[in-house]
């Protein structure tokens, strides 16, 4: 294996994985508002998300990596490229209409967007690498999660406007 042909990929994937996840965060306040939600009592304390966006990034990143490599073309890689940056909008959409425009019934319907890309990107690196397209079965898991308990939120916290 060529370590040189892996660095372009490696580095990309950690940049901008490294920048959606500092977006994300700085995106995400946990201040008063947040902390007035009433939240469902099955829903994890503040302190499990970090950790596990991080692992989840850190997925993300070495899948993008594995299927770019694995893409017989540069028209497939491209594609993979662009489902990937497609779903880190839709991730860094999530965090904006939940915490800084205080909407999560909008953030409640886009969560489910934000999955269907995540399925999508699941099948789209499973034609090219099944080791790429099982590194985000952890993502689409704790997404389900996380529209589960965006939904509770919800439910808990209505109206929003």
């Amino acid at each position: 294996m060529n370590a040189g042909r892996w660095f372009l990929p490696a580095s990309v994937a950690a940049v901008t994985t490294s920048l959606i996840a500092t977006l994300g965060a700085t995106i995400t306040v946990l201040g008063p508002w947040y902390q007035g939600l009433r939240q469902p009592s099955w829903a994890p304390p503040d302190i499990a998300f970090g950790p596990a966006w991080t692992l989840i990034f850190g997925l993300c990143a070495i899948a993008a990596v594995t299927a770019w490599m694995a893409a017989p073309t540069r028209d497939s890689a491209n594609n993979l490229i662009g489902l990937f940056a497609i779903n880190g909008f839709l991730n860094l959409l999530w965090s904006f209409l939940f915490f800084r425009a205080q909407r999560p019934d909008l953030a409640g319907w886009e969560v489910w967007i934000l999955w269907a890309s995540i399925a999508t990107l699941i099948v789209a690196c499973g034609r090219v690498s099944r080791t790429a397209a099982w590194l985000l079965v952890p993502y689409l898991l704790w997404v389900t999660f996380a529209g589960l308990l965006n939904a509770a939120v919800v439910v808990l916290n209505r109206p929003f406007t």
